[in-house]
């Protein structure tokens, strides 16, 4: 297959979220016959609810900092697939990914073929395989894993990481992991298995409970991210940047400014820090320069990030991811906001209008291109009633919208793309097109 028949072939087995098939045997099965690429490698596993993406790309700008060979596995993707596996900071080649998604296809069919599983292979597992081998192929140092759903079940927990770092855990993928916050922690917190080093979040104590509960079973100590955080404005730009001060038994890492926004930041950035700490005192040589530098130098697209024509765009795709909006909204940005707003069908979107309306002059919904997308009209039906309908902007499409936003703002406006990675991914395709490249992907 070509990279085009690769991307077409992958996206025929359905939406990577409401065909996924939580469960293990597969996704061993088929990396037991593909050679278990990922015994060639130290893997680090990240899960949770919210700055997952974070800690991985913190992570990795420091890992390749420090000059490891250094490989990164996220999802979703907002305009290529390539971007999901990463090399030293750089995407994989579209053939070097369509060659692996042929290698991957076949052996699939051929273990189906034989009865040796019970199903093809989901989206997210295949992809998962693909770039585990790629992995190996470039005989990469350390792997970056950011787990998909869950954890206890979700495809990248077959690597048997040996470190895991967990996240912020919050309500999210009810209908997949558990109704209450302790049954979600639980699916979350079971990436964690005997020999594992946990790092994890400092968060409520009813998350650390179920945390600590996991690693007690298996003898671990887990290690536990603080953060203090300073304060300060730039003058050239019309936010707030801040620095982080990150202490921990080995030492004091004062003063970081990092490239990502947001107070929450400071967060990921120490789970990130204690992760690297692990890793330089088992496995590499990390000097606390190159972590500082790392941590200066992350970047993540899509989350608190400005694009084209100053447009803001975060991926904020659940209620704890909204509530980070709207407090770097709060704190940093004095003008007008014009919010487009769309989400997926399988989130508490009425809590994450009510958290974000308040915010907008105008409020602008529409549809993402996403067969688990909410219409515009069913995220209308979930606002507060104290929303101004003369504020309520109804479109079609995520192209409607985006046009509806630039026709009722003006200079002084901010506009703000937020409720779902997959939003921002096709307003970023759209941005490209208007930039005149007609090779986008939709």
């Amino acid at each position: 297959m070509n990279f085009t028949e690769a991307k077409s072939y992958l996206l025929s087995l359905g939406n990577e979220v409401s065909t996924m098939k939580l469960g293990l045997e597969n996704i061993r099965r088929l990396l037991a016959e593909l050679g278990d690429p990922q015994n060639n490698y130290v893997k680090v596993q990240v899960a949770g609810t919210n700055g997952k993406g974070s800690v991985c790309a913190f992570l990795n700008s420091i890992c390749v900092t420090a000059g490891i060979k250094t490989g990164m596995y996220t999802s979703p993707h907002l305009i290529s697939i390539t971007e999901r596996v990463q090399i030293d900071g750089k995407e994989i080649g579209e053939d070097d990914f369509a060659r692996l998604t042929t290698r991957v296809r076949e052996t699939s069919e051929r273990l189906l073929a034989e009865e040796q599983i019970e199903n093809i292979p989901t989206f997210f597992e295949q992809v998962t395989a693909i770039a585990l081998l790629a992995f190996a192929e470039a005989k990469v140092d350390l792997a970056i894993l950011e787990t998909g759903l869950g954890g206890r079940l979700d495809a990248t927990t077959a690597a048997n990481a040996e470190i895991a770092a967990i996240t912020q855990i919050d309500l999210d993928h009810q209908n997949y992991l558990g109704e209450t916050i302790e049954e979600i922690a639980a699916e979350k917190a079971a990436i964690v298995h005997e020999g594992s080093r946990v790092i994890a979040a400092r968060q409520s104590k009813v998350v650390e409970r179920v945390i600590a509960g996991r690693c007690s079973e298996l003898g671990i100590i887990p290690v536990w991210s603080t953060t203090e955080i300073a304060t300060k404005t730039w003058e050239h730009i019309d936010y707030l940047a801040y620095t982080h001060s990150l202490t921990t038994e080995r030492g004091y890492y004062g003063q970081i400014d990092p490239l990502m926004l947001g107070r929450h930041q400071a967060r990921n950035a120490a789970v990130a820090l204690g992760v690297a700490e692990m890793l330089d005192e088992e496995y590499f040589d990390i000097s606390q320069t190159e972590i500082c530098l790392g941590l200066e130098t992350a970047v993540n697209p899509g989350r608190l990030e400005f694009v084209d024509g100053g447009i803001l765009v975060d991926g904020a795709h659940n209620a704890g991811g909204a509530r980070a909006l709207k407090e770097f909204l709060d704190e940093s940005i004095a003008r007008p906001i014009v919010i487009v707003f769309g989400a997926m069908e399988d989130k508490n979107v009425s809590e994450m209008v009510s958290i974000l309306s308040p915010c907008a002059a105008k409020l602008i919904l529409t549809k993402p291109n996403n067969s688990r997308a909410m219409t515009a009209t069913g995220v209308a039906e979930l606002l507060p009633a104290n929303v101004d309908q003369g504020r309520l902007i109804i479109t079609g499409d995520v192209e409607e919208a985006l046009r509806k936003a630039r026709e009722v703002s003006n200079s002084n406006h901010l506009i703000v793309v937020t409720g779902s990675l997959y939003l921002v991914g096709e307003v970023k395709r759209l941005l490209k097109a208007d930039r005149g490249n007609a090779e986008f992907e939709i």
